[in-house]
């Protein structure tokens, strides 16, 4: 009779692999010590900020750059800025606006944006907006998963 996986809990050993390492477990333990909805909220608010709290620098200013720069040329080919819904394509729009965070929030305040779409650019702008909005959800979302452990 052939036995398969057997572990030992209590004693972190496995009849295949020996003894797991003590930082592995450490690291698990520690990734939970804290306000682990920092990185996310942080990520949200600012493009880039959950990662670099985690000291991912690389990763932080990539997405930084990317979510800004789509805002920006979003912006800059006058894509509409949602405030309001009326209809669902509007509602989703909404929400992908607000997926970027103080960058929506400083535009609204700013009157950044088109209120109509008058030119043919525009509607690519407005794309533009929505999608760096689900990029900086997503990202926002990585950062949280990073800290809890979830990802390495």
């Amino acid at each position: 009779m052939a036995t398969t996986g057997n572990t030992n809990g209590a004693a972190g050993l496995d009849s295949k692999q020996g003894p797991k390492p003590a930082t592995q477990q450490s690291s698990k333990q520690g990734a939970q010590e804290g306000f682990v909805y920092l990185p996310l909220i942080a990520g949200w608010l600012v493009p880039g900020a959950g990662h670099f709290l985690l000291r991912k620098w690389g990763r932080g200013a990539l997405l930084a750059a990317a979510i800004v720069g789509m805002f920006s040329m979003g912006i800059a080919m006058q894509g509409r800025i949602y405030g309001g819904a009326s209809d669902i394509l509007e509602m989703l729009g909404l929400v992908g606006d607000l997926g970027n965070g103080l960058l929506y929030i400083v535009s609204r305040v700013l009157g950044l944006g088109a209120d109509q779409v008058q030119v043919t650019t525009a509607d690519y702008g407005s794309r533009f907006i929505v999608v760096a909005g689900l990029l900086n959800v997503i990202a926002a979302v990585d950062a949280h998963n990073l800290r809890t452990g979830r990802k390495s």
